[in-house]
């Protein structure tokens, strides 16, 4: 007897949320009507140009320009559409290329085995000095090296 209960008030609640998010997208979706356009005046003489009163018009105000924060800056790297959300697959996109270097053979699988040679063979390039230890300035040479910029076309 209380599951039936429980399971009517439990549907109640959900038709009376999905009437809300109904009425709400309704009223997101209600067009403005379209502004009143005022006639042309048709002149008969065809050697008069249009003339345009330049006084008392004023265009829109420009756009403020706001410093973007590093963290934005970040943000935007995975965000590539600018929705202000990243999904699973712009969030792994940027990943790819680095993601086809650690598979060796190609089969879209990365094995512990593949990660850990190349982690060592890293590890083994950036120490120096051979003492199994990484000092600040042998863990700077491990950072990906920045692509160069291509070169323009035009020596303009």
């Amino acid at each position: 007897m209380h599951r039936l209960i429980l399971g009517a008030l439990g549907t109640l609640v959900l038709v009376a949320v999905g009437l809300f998010w109904w009425q709400g997208r309704a009223e997101i979706e209600k067009a403005a009507p379209p502004p009143m356009v005022e006639p042309i005046e048709v002149v008969e003489d065809p050697d008069l140009l249009p003339f345009a009163d330049l006084a008392g018009l004023q265009g829109p105000e420009p756009p403020e320009a706001s410093e973007i924060t590093r963290e934005q800056r970040r943000f935007f790297r995975y965000d590539r559409n600018r929705d202000w959300r990243i999904t699973r697959n712009e969030m792994l996109s940027t990943r790819s290329d680095q993601f086809r270097d650690l598979d060796v053979d190609g089969n879209n699988l990365l094995t512990f085995e593949e990660w850990a040679v190349t982690t060592a063979q890293r590890f083994d390039g950036a120490d120096g000095n051979g003492n199994g230890e990484l000092t600040p300035a042998e863990f700077a040479t491990t950072a990906p090296k920045r692509k160069a910029k291509p070169k323009p076309r035009c020596s303009c």
